[in-house]
């Protein structure tokens, strides 16, 4: 009943491409794991990273991500911070929902929103402009992508994925 890593593969992405969407699911994943959702991606010979932004799945007690808000479980990684304390422990299901509406980003874990931004504004060039997304220039820039499940060598399980177009 869940799409789940049990050995090395590559990412998986949706066949058809996205603008605006909201997406929700649950997730678990093995102790120390570390994955990610990946949305707005744009196919090329780069690594899905390099263009899209990720709602990070993360054992933040047991993976040194999990020492940062910025990478922890939930984060958009790298660029906005996740809160302490909702994300449930290894082996335990999680819910996630990440809503794209235009340039409005929103992650939610475990039914609370604990990410906000605005993608392409100023406070987000400034993010991205101090960060290692820097070096990629297609990041976090499409106006609609693929969305993706990161294969980063922890075994996880996906269920539940729902996915809903919206105008």
């Amino acid at each position: 009943g869940a799409l789940t890593r049990t050995a090395q593969a590559e990412d998986i992405i949706t066949t058809e491409q996205f603008r605006n969407f909201d997406l929700q699911l649950e997730w678990k994943i093995a102790p120390g794991g570390n994955s990610g959702i990946f949305y707005r991606a744009v196919e090329t010979s780069d690594p899905i990273y390099y263009s899209a932004p990720e709602y990070q799945i993360l054992d933040d007690p047991a993976h040194q991500d999990g020492q940062s808000d910025l990478t922890s479980a939930g984060a958009n990684y790298a660029l906005h911070a996740a809160p302490r304390g909702l994300v449930k422990p290894a082996g335990e299901w999680n819910t996630a929902r990440i809503v794209v509406q235009g340039n409005h980003v929103e992650h939610w874990l475990n039914g609370q929103k604990i990410v906000d931004y605005e993608l392409g504004s100023a406070d987000w060039q400034q993010r991205v402009a101090k960060s290692k997304f820097n070096e990629w220039p297609a990041y976090g820039k499409a106006a609609q992508g693929y969305i993706g499940l990161q294969e980063h060598g922890s075994w996880v399980a996906y269920r539940n994925i729902k996915l809903r177009v919206l105008p």
